[in-house]
């Protein structure tokens, strides 16, 4: 998530998450957050809005936040509404996991149903296939790297 969506659901001001992101940059290591490129940023305006508008985004490149990042803001920004947030952010994390995992049932459920119909089925079943299959990177290692 961008911090300036995470500064709105937070009602604070995107300049004040930055800033004690900043104080607390310890807290953040890049497993946790990022900061978007030029390139990268430019992409997703133009994706978001279609044109971009002179002077309208601000000049400063946008932090992203992976799931932890997110959960550590909570702890940064310590208000009743920080928590609150984080809380319902949590649970939709929770819920995207849990409809992934769901993909691997539908996935076995099709291939039951694909050993009892014959094969002038087959290109229905493998086109199903393809829209469930969720292509996975490589994870990074998460913690200390020693040589």
């Amino acid at each position: 998530m961008l911090d300036a969506d995470l500064a709105e659901l937070y009602s604070v001001e995107t300049k004040q998450l930055k800033r004690q992101v900043k104080r607390n940059i310890d807290r953040f290591p890049s497993d946790f957050m990022f900061e978007l490129t030029k390139e990268e940023y430019q992409i997703y305006l133009r994706s978001q809005f279609g044109t971009i508008e002179q002077g309208k985004y601000s000049k400063y490149l946008p932090y992203a936040f992976t799931e932890q990042g997110v959960a550590m803001l909570s702890s940064v920004l310590s208000s009743k509404r920080a928590v609150t947030v984080n809380i319902q952010i949590m649970r939709t994390f929770t819920q995207l996991r849990a409809m992934l995992a769901s993909h691997d049932d539908i996935k076995k459920k099709i291939e039951i149903m694909e050993k009892k119909y014959d094969s002038q089925f087959k290109i229905v079943f493998d086109a199903i296939k393809q829209l469930i299959e969720v292509k996975s990177k490589p994870k990074s290692v998460i913690g200390f790297k020693t040589k």
